[in-house]
């Protein structure tokens, strides 16, 4: 069941996947949309949760095509010893195992890190979770917003003055997922170097908390006298840099450091280049709102957003329109790269979803994979993996040890 084609970069690692939501899904799509052969473990009866969201054709989960394509689907009781049984043995033949229960369920299940390496003395164990396998945080729940609220990032999110707001995408799950993904291939590497294995400890908090890029060093080296907060549209630390009103609709112009000659030769307003009350960042910051309203009354003598965009395009500043999700589908460039692509999902039909986000000059791109149904692969991991016959098959299926659906 290994990638039957060894152009994909991963066609030779064996994964076993107990994840389940999004970050450790994450992980893993990134791996098999490389070329790993994953296996996806899910529990009976009702297999990853995300399976029960997001139906609208069929009783197909679209949130767990997005997160699983590719994948192979083993529909296991993790509540017997012979479904534990049949998962360790899996375990004993993998390259890597991703998990992203909460920290000591995989002790309790029998699965823990000491166990697996007693079944494979090099295991490469990946652990991700809200808060780390350590520290007095570590065995409470948590989801992608519980790790933003504690890293201060979601502090910086709004208006002044005003509750924080949410971000509307799952930015800490995804990108968890995604250094996951670093850390197994780089304990892989490692170990074909030493022989060693590890058990990797990938927490939503510390991947949240390096987004900070000047928040904590700011507070830290100022001691204590700057405290970053949220600053709305604009950016605190330079100007102009934020969210501008504009006809139709809202743009994001970054007129800051060297791009300030920039978009004062698009507005035409030269005389601004070196005039002692908007030169350089240090004396625009105080002077955001007259900044600000500089440039809105500028942008308000254009008919429409694209037209101001393609004037400061002309002039070389950084600018975006603040695009709506249903504005993304259709957007030229990201169709073009496949930032946003359209699969053929054979339960619901065609979707879109987010193409795979590395571009490859000499490697196969957004390969076309299928999202599992509910233990779809069942047979064909216990009588080619785990050389079962069939009547065991049977049993185990009789005896509700595994299971299908056909969704």
């Amino acid at each position: 069941m290994m990638s039957q084609n060894p152009d994909l970069a991963l066609s030779d690692l064996r994964i076993l996947d107990l994840t389940r939501a999004v970050a450790g899904p994450t992980c893993t799509r990134m791996l098999v949309e490389m070329g790993a052969d994953v296996i996806k473990v899910e529990p009976t009866p009702a297999g990853d949760l995300t399976r029960a969201i997001t139906k609208y054709r069929n009783e197909r989960s679209l949130y767990f095509v997005q997160q699983n394509r590719g994948k192979q689907s083993f529909c296991v009781d993790l509540k017997d010893p012979r479904g534990i049984a049949l998962v360790a043995e899996l375990a004993s033949q993998v390259d890597a195992v991703v998990e992203n229960f909460r920290p000591g369920v995989m002790e309790a299940i029998g699965l823990g890190y000491d166990r697996l390496c007693e079944l494979k003395s090099d295991t490469i164990l990946c652990s991700i979770s809200a808060f780390g396998q350590t520290g007095p945080l570590a065995k409470r729940p948590g989801y992608d917003f519980i790790a933003q609220a504690y890293s201060g990032i979601m502090s910086m999110i709004g208006e002044p003055g005003k509750a924080p707001s949410l971000v509307g995408a799952a930015i800490g799950d995804a990108s968890t997922g995604v250094h996951a993904a670093l850390g197994i291939v780089s304990a892989i590497h490692r170990r074909n170097r030493t022989g060693k294995g590890d058990h990797l400890d990938v927490a939503l908090l510390d991947a949240y908390y390096g987004y900070h890029d000047a928040n904590v060093v700011v507070y830290s080296g100022s001691n204590g006298e700057v405290k970053p907060t949220r600053e709305g549209s604009h950016y605190g630390l330079v100007c102009p840099a934020g969210i501008f009103h504009a006809p139709g609709g809202f743009i994001v112009i970054m007129g800051f450091m060297h791009h300030w000659p920039d978009l004062c030769r698009a507005m035409n307003r030269e005389d601004l280049i070196e005039h002692p009350d908007f030169c350089d960042d240090s004396v625009r910051v105080p002077r955001k709102p007259e900044v600000t309203k500089l440039v809105e009354d500028w942008l308000a003598t254009f008919a429409d957003i694209d037209s101001a965009v393609d004037a400061l395009h002309e002039f070389d500043v950084p600018c975006a329109p603040v695009l709506s999700v249903a504005d993304t589908v259709q957007n030229e460039h990201m169709r073009a790269r496949g930032t946003v692509r359209t699969v053929e999902d054979p339960v619901h039909g065609p979707v879109d979803i987010p193409g795979h986000p590395i571009k490859w000059k000499n490697h196969p791109n957004n390969i076309e994979l299928t999202a599992p149904t509910l233990g779809q692969h069942n047979e064909s991991i216990m009588m080619e993996r785990l050389g079962r016959t069939a009547a065991e098959l049977k049993q185990l299926r009789d005896d509700g040890i595994l299971l299908e659906k056909p969704s």
